[in-house]
């Protein structure tokens, strides 16, 4: 007998009616109904999964800023030097299936799949890829007058701006003669990756006042990128002033560089 919380299939995580679709507003916001978390599950090898029941996924970062004074220069900020980021942690939290668990849904042998009872007992790290998945208002600017619900089709290539851009499609569809009939539709997707991923807690709680039960876990992300893009030195981040962007009016130095001027127009100062 399959296990149907813990089959991976399709490209989600199991094949019950846990994990059944259902329709989503469209809007130029972004909405959770269309996030996607995708994880690696136990007995499955080939891709990452999307996962089931996930009540808050929450990715965030920090680092220190330093401020560089000088004496006798009064009370004055010199600059301000970032520091080394700290590793990224994000909140994990889902309802515990009793044939899927938090620890199997990240690909960990638990549960009625095997020993794995504590955090002692992860020996490997995992991937967590997060997909913002636009809706059709938005896929209609990204791709183009009269694609829409198709999902990007060029320009994904590593190194390129929509590098991490990818289609999202969708195993069932209801063809509509009317418009684009025949094959699959799909949406596009900003992804980011988040790279060799460990669970530093996790809690559940078993309490007489409520019917659910949720398993409660944070992860420490080793790094988070966008899937594609080529990262180094020269990755082109945007606010770059010596390539004539926009940039901070102390960094406007070289020559075609612009900056924000007294009434928020763009202004270009001139190499002295």
């Amino acid at each position: 007998m399959p296990n149907t919380d813990n089959g991976p299939q399709g490209g989600v995580g199991g094949t019950s009616y846990i994990y059944d679709f259902g329709t989503s507003p469209n809007t130029r916001t972004a909405v959770n109904q269309k996030v996607r978390i995708l994880t690696p599950h136990y007995g499955n090898n080939q891709n990452l999964q999307q996962v089931g029941v996930v009540s808050e996924f929450g990715p965030n970062e920090n680092r220190t800023i330093d401020e560089v004074r000088g004496i006798g220069f009064g009370d004055k900020i010199a600059e301000l030097v970032p520091s080394i980021t700290s590793a990224a942690k994000s909140s994990f939290n889902r309802a515990l299936l009793y044939l899927c668990n938090l620890f199997q849904s990240a690909g960990y042998a638990s549960g009625v799949d095997g020993p794995v009872r504590s955090l002692s007992h992860h020996r490997w790290p995992f991937d967590v890829e997060l997909q913002m998945v636009f809706s059709s208002l938005a896929d209609w600017d990204l791709v183009g007058k009269d694609q829409a619900n198709t999902g990007i089709t060029s320009g994904n290539a590593p190194g390129t701006w929509m590098g991490g851009v990818q289609p999202v499609q969708y195993g069932d569809v209801t063809q509509d003669p009317s418009n684009q009939p025949g094959g699959q539709r799909g949406h596009s997707a900003v992804i980011t990756l988040c790279e060799a991923c460990w669970f530093d807690t996790w809690s559940v709680s078993f309490s007489k006042d409520a019917g659910q039960v949720l398993e409660n876990g944070n992860i420490t992300i080793t790094t988070m990128h966008d899937y594609a893009s080529m990262y180094g030195e020269f990755l082109a981040t945007g606010n770059d002033p010596t390539i004539g962007q926009m940039g901070s009016l102390r960094f406007a130095k070289g020559k075609g560089a612009v900056y924000a001027g007294s009434s928020g127009n763009a202004t270009q100062r001139l190499a002295t």
